[in-house]
């Protein structure tokens, strides 16, 4: 079984074809996906969608892209956090590729994040672009390391990724992986401990080859996990068992499906 660890099905490119995708999950063996909060605004859709699927879940929390949105307090993202169906708090963390000027407001609200998420005992789901020495610290400051989490979508460089499991984070990796010119990327795939990695599509973008450019669907993991595989020179059911394996080893609050 593959698990889809961050994908955005309550988005339009994937909302009108659910039963679709949900159909070509079960072909390709993804047993589970994780439904991802990007604002308050939204939450009740994507909480919808967990509470009518059991083997798909949710995380609650406010994208650094989200600038005009619901600011959240650490109490109402722990009360959120509180559902059953909710795993993680997140997407949270910091962008300074798209939100250059204000940093101060990202910070603030990442922080606000993680203390969410030390209260609640559910780990967090990180987005990190062109920040990873602020993202690295302030999860150090703020007591990240008690609760962990994955930092989503990886596309640093090795030794960040190296710093990031020194904190008890989890790597996941996305479509990214599969793309030629992705070196980078590629390297931290091999060298990542196999019990710390995770696979995701974060649906609908970033396709992995050879759907580059389409949209893409929960499905599609199955790419991530064979080219992992073919950079660690391991079977593609052996990349599936370890990183399904590692993805309720982390998140353990969901609940692993039974398999027929």
């Amino acid at each position: 079984m593959l698990v889809d660890s961050h994908c955005h099905l309550d988005f339009p490119d994937l909302a009108g074809r659910l039963p679709e995708i949900l159909e070509r999950m079960r072909l390709n063996d993804v047993g589970c996906a994780v439904c991802i909060g990007v604002n308050l605004e939204d939450f009740p859709r994507v909480l919808a969608l967990a509470e009518a699927h059991p083997h798909l879940y949710a995380t609650v929390g406010v994208h650094p892209e989200y600038t005009d949105a619901e600011e959240p307090d650490e109490a109402k993202l722990v009360a959120l956090a509180a559902h059953p169906k909710v795993i993680a708090i997140g997407e949270t963390g910091l962008d300074y590729y798209w939100q250059k000027d204000r940093p101060e407001w990202q910070r603030d609200r990442f922080r606000r994040h993680i203390r969410a998420a030390v209260a609640s005992g559910k780990p967090l789901v990180v987005h990190m672009r062109d920040a990873a020495e602020d993202t690295l610290r302030i999860l150090a400051e703020e007591g990240a390391p008690s609760v962990g989490g994955v930092m989503h979508c990886f596309t640093e460089t090795w030794e960040v990724a190296r710093q990031a499991l020194d904190l008890g984070f989890y790597i996941s990796f996305s479509g990214i992986v599969t793309f030629k010119s992705a070196l980078a990327i590629k390297e931290a795939a091999q060298r990542t401990p196999l019990d710390r990695i995770l696979i995701e599509t974060d649906s609908p973008y970033l396709a992995p080859v050879p759907h580059r450019g389409k949209t893409n669907e929960p499905a599609y993991v199955r790419h991530v996990a064979e080219e992992i595989a073919r950079l660690r020179q391991l079977s593609p059911e052996e990349v599936g068992a370890a990183t399904t394996a590692n993805f309720f080893s982390l998140f353990k609050h969901a609940i692993r499906p039974q398999q027929s």
